[in-house]
């Protein structure tokens, strides 16, 4: 696999992740691992996300300003920082879902043999 190649494939993963996180704080705002535990619920046990990627993409969407960050107390009663969607959030999450959905069905489509 070249450098290009391995460059793209993450881009791609990263594109995902960014879109499930997204999706996810838009239902409600919640702190890094609830976000987590929401994503693993939702995907009924399939996906994981581990801390390594979810907290740098957390600060990667509050960075570019599609999510925003509050601090408050977790259910556990520790001070964690809950995201919630921004405007930018919601137009980046819509425009994104409706590329994911020909994609994805793109995909489906060269694996059922067309």
């Amino acid at each position: 696999m070249s450098d290009k190649q391995i460059r793209e494939q993450a881009e791609l993963l990263q594109g995902i992740l960014d879109l499930l996180i997204l999706r996810t704080v838009e239902v409600a705002p919640l702190h890094g691992w609830g976000i987590s535990k929401s994503i693993r619920r939702m995907s009924h046990e399939v996906l994981t996300i581990n801390q390594g990627s979810l907290y740098p993409a957390l600060y990667r969407l509050e960075t570019a300003g599609l999510i925003k960050g509050d601090w408050g107390t977790s259910p556990e009663g520790r001070e964690a920082k809950f995201y919630s969607l921004t405007r930018a959030g919601k137009k980046r999450l819509k425009d994104e879902n409706t590329y994911w959905s020909v994609f994805s069905r793109a995909v489906n489509d060269v694996l059922s043999g067309g």
